[in-house]
């Protein structure tokens, strides 16, 4: 299915600004499908003046739709459909016509024009499914008011506003609570589940007749609610803004679209969504996080106290075997510290990887430099980049990259000589190569990784190959020196 970014610059003329205001109308159009209980599409003009591109359309959620099957992308040339036509060379809102029938099912159609600096530059069609249409409700005699309000302003040209767009992921919708004001911002209708929000509030009158932000203040105390500018412009309705007000036990989200006629206004519907449940769990989600935090931060401390603990026993051991034995399980500890101290500043899924091989490279050449730190270090660079490693990756990654690069500094600079190792890195379909280049000695004429046993080779190839799922690598380098390669996939691609 074509986007509206597609079809506009495929098919027609419309410029940045006409864009910008047909998404900001699709932003909004949810709430006008829904009290129209109607389906909404938009027709795009074609540059050639040849019809109409359906470009996009909305369904409602409070009642039958009138399209069984998806429409954008089609094209209706001009003659096929007069309201289409009309609407758009008269610029005004076209009602007048007969139902048409789509699989035998009556539809009313109504054609709204949207202008923007003089010209029209597209059509909303409106269309109600009147199969089963009864004598409304108060409720949506309410709906179809505000509707019809609603779809006079886009076509004078006064809706959506500039700017116009709700700043929360969680903007209430029509069935989640509505309130009719008047241009005074008293209620004059407010449906069952807008009540019963201020019933959680601890209203117990009615609605209707009251100010909504004198209701409001009474039942909702300062420090729960925002600035006084912010709150007589939204419960007034005499802005487009939403906030967010509460008690300690409800929270509730408010959004007023204000209602204007020829410069004058009219009142506004307010739309209300009870939150509290939503809160409560982003509180749960946000003491999980700083739990989690505080573990890692905690098993980061315990890993740095053992290395600490193996380094002193290190220096009080006299045999050169076993205190190099012990400095290298300082060094694999001292990895997984790192990887936990990274996860315990910010809770995700992922973690940035580049920091953390660039530590684990620090970390190799300054414990790595011959005894009595005699000797020139060798030095690590990285080319590229890991990006973002999955969290249970993570862990195994760095074990093995602080292998790779310790054998290197062990067997390819045995003397402590200067030389460069370089850890090059590649994302390429799902999956992270990587490659650990030295211009040291070199490996042996005889080495096979098959029959080695070497003990950190060992846990490099258990690491790949049973935890990360990957392959591992290890031959000459294209030069000279030793070239380790690692390749694994990544979760997600």
């Amino acid at each position: 299915m074509p986007s509206l970014l597609e079809l506009v610059h495929s098919h027609t003329d419309l410029g940045e600004e006409d864009v910008d205001l047909l998404q900001r109308l699709m932003a909004d159009w949810q709430i006008i499908a829904d009290l129209s209980f109607a389906d909404l599409v938009l027709w795009l003009p074609d540059r050639g003046g040849e019809g109409f591109w359906a470009a996009a359309q909305m369904r409602p959620t409070t009642g039958p739709t009138a399209y069984v099957d998806d429409i954008v992308g089609s094209f209706v040339p001009v003659g096929r459909r007069s309201l289409l036509d009309r609407a758009y060379a008269d610029g005004r809102l076209v009602r007048e016509g007969d139902p048409e029938w789509r699989d035998d099912v009556p539809v009313r159609v109504e054609t709204i024009p949207v202008p923007r600096a003089g010209r029209v530059v597209a059509v909303v069609a409106r269309n109600t499914n009147l199969l089963g249409v009864r004598t409304p409700s108060r409720l949506e005699l309410s709906y179809l008011q505000s509707a019809a309000d609603l779809t006079s302003m886009i076509a004078a040209g006064d809706f959506p506003a500039e700017g116009q767009r709700s700043d929360h992921a969680d903007s209430p919708r029509v069935g989640d609570g509505f309130v009719r004001v008047d241009e005074r911002g008293r209620v004059t209708y407010a449906s069952p589940n807008a009540v019963s929000v201020y019933r959680r509030l601890g209203w117990s009158g009615d609605l209707e007749g009251h100010g909504l932000a004198e209701v409001t203040r009474e039942l909702v105390p300062p420090r729960r609610r925002p600035d006084e500018e912010t709150l007589s412009a939204v419960l007034g309705g005499r802005a487009h803004l939403d906030t967010e007000v509460g008690d300690a036990q409800v929270a509730l989200i408010v959004r007023a679209i204000p209602l204007r006629s020829r410069g004058q206004h009219l009142g506004a519907l307010v739309l209300l969504r009870d939150v509290t449940d939503l809160r409560r769990r982003d509180r749960e989600l946000v003491t999980k996080d700083a739990t989690i935090r505080e573990i890692h931060h905690r098993v980061k401390n315990n890993l740095q106290t053992v290395a600490a603990l193996l380094r002193l026993q290190a220096r009080r051991i006299g045999s050169a075997e076993a205190r190099a034995a012990l400095e290298e399980a300082v060094r694999r500890v001292g990895s997984i510290a790192i990887v936990h101290e990274t996860l315990s500043q910010e809770v995700l899924d992922e973690v940035a990887f580049d920091e953390i091989a660039d530590r684990l490279g620090s970390m190799v050449t300054e414990v790595g430099a011959a005894p009595e730190g005699d000797g020139d270090r060798p030095v690590v660079r990285r080319l590229g980049s890991f990006g973002l490693v999955a969290n249970e990756t993570a862990t195994a990654l760095a074990m093995v990259l602080t292998e790779l690069l310790q054998n290197a500094v062990e067997h390819g600079y045995p003397d402590a000589s200067p030389g460069t190792i370089t850890i090059e890195t590649e994302r390429l379909a799902g999956r992270l190569r990587v490659t650990v280049d030295d211009d040291g000695a070199g490996l042996p004429a005889d080495f096979d990784l098959d029959t080695s046993v070497n003990l950190g080779l060992t846990i490099v190839r258990t690491l790949v190959e049973s935890e990360l799922g990957g392959l591992l690598e290890l031959r000459a380098g294209p030069d000279h020196g030793a070239r380790a390669v690692v390749d694994v996939p990544l979760d997600g691609g």
